[in-house]
C-alpha cells in the first residue's frame, strides 16, 4: 500500500464517522505513524509504506474515531506559535486561551522585572508562553497533579524557558509561600459537572480534573478570588479565562470581594467573551 492509498482509506473511514476535516487529520495521524513533515508524505506518495506501518496507522485511525483527541494521538500541540508536548494528563491547549496569554504579555510589559503565578498550568502552555515572550520574568507555574507538572516541565525544557519558571506543586495556594506576584493568570476548570457528560467524546476524554469547575462552574473563580489578593503586590493583577456565559457570574464574584477594581473583559476570535482581568484596589 503507497502513502497516497492509506491516505485516501483514513479519509473515507474518517468520512464514514462523520469526523471533521478528514483530509487534515489523516494526513496528520499518517505524520505521526511514519514521523515524516506533510512535505514527505505530499512529495513522495507512491512510496510503500510497511506492513507494520500500515497496521499501526489504522490504529491510530480507530483510537481517532473512537473518541481520542487527535492531540494525544499525535503527542502535540501549536500554542503561541510555539510546540507543546501533550498527554492524557493534560488538558490541550486551545487557540481561545491564547487572547488570555496575549492579555496578559500586554500587563507584563508595564513592570521591570514582572513576577508572574500561573494556577493551574497544566501542560504549562501559559507560563511557557509568557517566560518566551516577556523580557526579565519570573514565572511560577503551578498544579495538583504531579503528572501535568512533568509534561509542563517537558515542555520548558523543550522550548528553552526552564531556567526562567519554577514549578509547584499545589492545590492552588497552598504551597505558594511568602510569594508576591504583579500578576496572577489561570484558566482553571469551569465546565459545569453536570455539563461535561453532554460535551463532545474528544473532549470527555480530557482529564476531569482539568475541566469540572464544581455544581456551577464557578468553584476556581471563588477560591482563586478569596486568596489571590494575599499573594499580590499593589497594584498587581488577577487574571482569568472564562466559559462563554460566565462573565457576570465572574465579575460579581470579583465585586463581592471588594477589593478588586478596573474590571474588564475581553471576548474570544468568535466574539465570546473570553478574559476576565481585575486589579488590586
Amino acid at each position: 500500500m503507497t502513502i497516497k492509498e492509506a491516505l485516501n482509506q483514513a479519509v473515507i473511514m474518517l468520512k464514514n464517522e462523520n469526523i471533521e476535516a478528514p483530509k487534515n487529520k489523516a494526513r496528520m495521524l499518517l505524520q505521526t505513524t511514519l514521523k515524516k513533515p506533510k512535505e514527505y508524505l505530499m512529495i513522495y506518495d507512491t512510496k510503500e509504506i510497511t506492513p507494520n506501518e500500515r497496521e499501526q496507522y489504522i490504529k491510530n485511525v480507530k483510537r481517532l474515531i473512537s473518541g481520542e483527541p487527535l492531540q494525544y494521538i499525535t503527542g502535540k500541540q501549536e500554542f503561541m506559535k510555539l510546540n507543546f508536548l501533550v498527554t492524557k494528563d493534560v488538558l490541550i491547549p486551545r487557540q481561545d486561551t491564547e487572547i488570555l496569554v496575549e492579555e496578559v504579555i500586554n500587563i507584563a510589559n508595564n513592570f521591570k522585572n514582572p513576577v508572574i503565578l500561573d494556577l493551574c498550568t497544566g501542560s504549562g502552555a501559559i507560563a511557557i508562553s509568557i517566560a518566551k515572550y516577556v523580557k526579565n520574568v519570573k514565572v511560577y507555574a503551578s498544579d495538583i497533579s504531579s503528572k501535568a507538572l512533568e509534561i509542563a516541565k517537558k515542555n520548558a525544557e523543550f522550548n528553552g524557558v526552564k531556567n526562567n519558571i519554577e514549578f509547584v506543586e499545589s492545590n492552588l495556594f497552598s504551597k505558594i509561600k511568602d510569594e508576591k506576584f504583579d500578576i496572577i493568570v489561570s484558566n482553571p476548570p469551569y465546565i459545569e459537572t453536570d455539563i461535561i457528560k453532554t460535551l463532545s467524546k474528544d473532549v470527555q476524554n480530557e482529564p476531569k480534573l482539568a475541566l469540572d469547575g464544581g455544581k456551577d462552574g464557578l468553584d476556581f473563580y471563588k477560591k482563586i478570588s478569596e486568596n489571590a489578593y494575599k499573594f499580590l503586590n499593589r497594584q498587581g493583577y488577577l487574571c482569568f479565562e472564562i466559559g462563554y456565559n460566565q462573565k457576570q457570574s465572574v465579575f460579581k464574584i470579583l465585586e463581592n470581594q471588594k477589593r478588586y477594581i478596573n474590571i474588564y473583559c475581553k471576548k474570544d476570535l468568535c466574539g465570546n467573551d473570553r478574559v476576565i482581568v481585575a486589579r488590586i484596589g
